[in-house]
């Protein structure tokens, strides 16, 4: 791999969170927190969509080099899967624009969401944790959350002062054997009276993916065999090795009223494409981020919060050693919330939000002239609570305005302006004190994004030749979300259905024709147009828990004299069915049905999972894909945790694919040249102190 300059900061980490002896055991209980969902901080519970919280084992068990693929096996959510070092993850079937990702509540602010092969530009290893919201969250975060919003909290501005003594943090270490990977982190955490401080830091490498059989699948081979003297890939996903370092500084001043805080981060990352034998990737990325609230500054305000983020962002493709193509885009995210107090039973907040962003894509293969992005919106949201109901709306409206700059390539300059507007209601209902009901409408217009207005080129990764439509107008969708949970006994966990109706979904289909470029190469001409289209499908989450934390009788069939002992059975389930309502085709890269079950034990310092994930055969598919075969994968994991004093080390061992089965994800334009991980064990330790 070509090396890259180190970050100023120092660098340390691979943040893979610990095992825990307790709560952290469990999968993530309903009364777990969620800042992303709502204006002020609310349990899963007690929230109108839903929603999941990843974060200490369940984060560790899952942590993945991408945030797509760490993400895919919460319900509802895959991944894009362009290899390891690039994904973005996918809702309900709608991924790009459609799913906002957010670090600390502001815009990512890269390029992910042009193509499959541009990573998120902030690395799960220094995440704490990750919300996931599925379905419309239109009225926070605006019309490109149709399928969802996943926010990742990294914790570089604190918010509540510092109590210890002396400085706490961790420190991490990990090794993997499907990729011969090496990873390290850090954090510590200090401060005195109203100043708190945090610095922290992540490292890993990879080398190629070790794979089960062929890179190609078996269908590819059929269809389109490789030229005489060419060899078939088999057992090494060859250009699949990454690097990985990044840092984050932060400070708060904090006091009874309120708080602001300060950080700076950096990431550089230098991946294999996959799709192309000698094309890299190398990412930069420096962010700044400024936060802070004031607690009832007068009288009819509970509070007020405040965030800002601003973004340098920049990757260069690499062919061999030859700069290519480069993409940059540099910009900011602002949004102020005023959460007002309760007028008569009326509780609820209104605020506003700015974004804004420069991109260009230079070199031969730019798809993309430079385009000036805005966006300024309103937003409000209410509740009516009364006994065991509780009424939610709001409204948003965004305006957007488009706007190239006049290029060689693309012609003169275009300007593109939208107000798109989006509302919904819903109700919570609590038959019983540890249940409820939700039910969601929504009305949503998304304006398109530049790469479905301006794209005209071609696109290597994804092998075509793309062309965008200038006058394409807002799409417009109607969701319906239905949810029952329960959040105490023997029994908890959560279910839902879910049915989105578009009226304009801008889709990236084949037009029949080919383009040959000058260097002899040629594409086919895939062309964005509005169809409409029918979403529909259902979500579970259901935890048995066999065995209560009690303690456990003193004789020789416990594992550890008096010491607590827990056993859940973890079942999840999700399946979504898209199509064009006027063909009644079947969309592109759509998951199939997929089921996870899990057994989870812990007694004393001990704590194991045993795993089973499966994923149906996709049959249903465009008509330039092939069908997915079915996979089922059989993943494990132990873990022993030793406290000391003030200190935690925790020992884990994971295993991953145990049969070595061959897995293909059929939401991946990659799918039929890049299978997942065959099988690997991951062995690492962890200290907090």
């Amino acid at each position: 791999m070509k090396s890259f300059p180190p970050l100023a900061l120092a660098s340390v980490a691979f943040s893979l969170p610990a095992f825990s002896q307790s709560s952290d055991l469990m999968p993530t209980p309903l009364d777990e927190m969620v800042v992303s969902a709502a204006p002020d901080e609310r349990s899963l519970f007690d929230l109108m969509q839903p929603a999941s919280v990843l974060k200490g084992q369940d984060l560790l068990l899952n942590q993945q080099p991408t945030l797509g693929e760490t993400l895919s096996r919460e319900p509802g959510v895959s991944s894009t899967y362009f290899g390891p070092g690039a994904s973005r993850p996918i809702i309900r079937g709608l991924g790009d624009d459609r799913v906002r990702i957010l670090q600390n509540g502001t815009s990512i602010l890269d390029v992910s969401n042009v193509s499959p092969d541009h990573a998120v530009a902030s690395d799960p290893l220094s995440m704490q944790s990750v919300e996931v919201v599925r379905g419309p969250a239109t009225l926070l975060y605006g019309p490109n959350t149709l399928g969802g919003v996943v926010n990742m909290i990294d914790g570089r501005i604190p918010t509540e002062r510092f109590a210890g003594r002396w400085p706490s943090g961790y420190f991490s270490s990990a090794f993997g054997s499907a990729d011969d990977s090496e990873a390290y982190s850090g954090a510590l955490e200090f401060g005195k009276g109203p100043l708190v401080f945090h610095l922290d830091g992540f490292s890993r490498e990879t080398e190629d993916l070790a794979i089960p059989g062929f890179a190609r699948s078996e269908r590819l081979r059929a269809t389109s065999p490789l030229a005489p003297g060419e060899i078939e890939p088999y057992g090494i996903l060859p250009n699949s090795a990454t690097e990985s370092r990044g840092a984050g500084l932060g400070a708060s001043y904090i006091w009874d009223k309120g708080y602001f805080g300060l950080s700076y981060s950096g990431v550089d990352s230098l991946y294999g494409t996959v799709a192309e034998p000698d094309v890299t990737i190398d990412l930069r990325q420096r962010r700044w981020d400024f936060r802070g609230a004031f607690h009832e500054p007068v009288a009819w305000l509970k509070e007020v919060e405040y965030k800002f983020a601003y973004t340098d962002y920049t990757h260069t493709e690499f062919e061999g050693a030859e700069p290519g193509t480069e993409f940059r885009t540099e910009g900011y995210n602002g949004r102020v919330e005023f959460q007002h107090a309760p007028l008569g039973l009326l509780e609820g907040a209104f605020g506003v939000e700015t974004r804004h962003d420069d991109f260009s894509a230079l070199g031969e293969e730019a798809f993309l002239p430079p385009v000036e992005n805005d966006v300024n919106s309103l937003f409000f949201f209410e509740e009516l609570p009364f006994d065991k109901l509780r009424f939610q709306f709001g409204a948003r409206g965004d305006f957007q305005q488009n706007q190239t700059d006049p290029n060689p390539l693309f012609g003169p300059g275009i300007e593109k302006n939208f107000d798109a507007f989006s509302t919904s209601a819903g109700i919570i209902y609590n038959p019983a004190p540890d249940y409820a009901v939700a039910l969601s409408l929504a009305y949503t217009q998304r304006p398109p994004t530049y790469v479905e207005l301006f794209a005209n080129g071609p696109h290597v990764a994804t092998g075509s030749f793309e062309i965008g439509d200038p006058t394409l107008e807002t799409e417009d969708a109607f969701s319906v979300d239905l949810s029952v949970k329960k959040k105490a006994g023997r029994v908890t966990g959560s279910a839902g259905l879910f049915y989105y109706r578009f009226n304009d979904y801008i889709n990236l289909a084949p037009t029949g024709g080919t383009v040959t470029l000058p260097d002899g190469d040629a594409f086919p001409v895939f062309a964005y147009d509005a169809v409409a289209a029918d979403f529909r499908g259902g979500e579970i989450e259901t935890t048995f828990h066999l065995l209560e934390p009690v303690e456990a009788a003193a004789d020789a069939k416990s594992p550890a004299t008096g010491s607590k002992q827990r056993l859940d059975l973890t079942l999840r389930a999700d399946y979504t069915r898209a199509e064009n309502r006027d063909t009644n085709e079947p969309l592109p890269r759509i998951p199939p049905f997929r089921t996870l079950a899990s057994l989870d034990y812990e007694c004393g310092g001990w704590s194991a999972r045993l795993e089973g994930q499966f994923a149906a055969h996709q049959d249903r598919h465009d008509q330039n894909e092939l069908p997915t075969d079915s996979y089922f994968l059989v993943n494990a994991a132990l873990g022993y945790t030793l406290a000391m004093g003030d200190t935690t080390t925790t020992f884990y061992l994971k295993g991953v694919n145990l049969t070595d089965e061959e897995a293909r994800q059929s939401t991946s334009v990659l799918k039929d040249i890049a299978p997942m991980a065959g099988r690997g064990v991951v062995a690492g330790v962890r200290t907090e102190f």
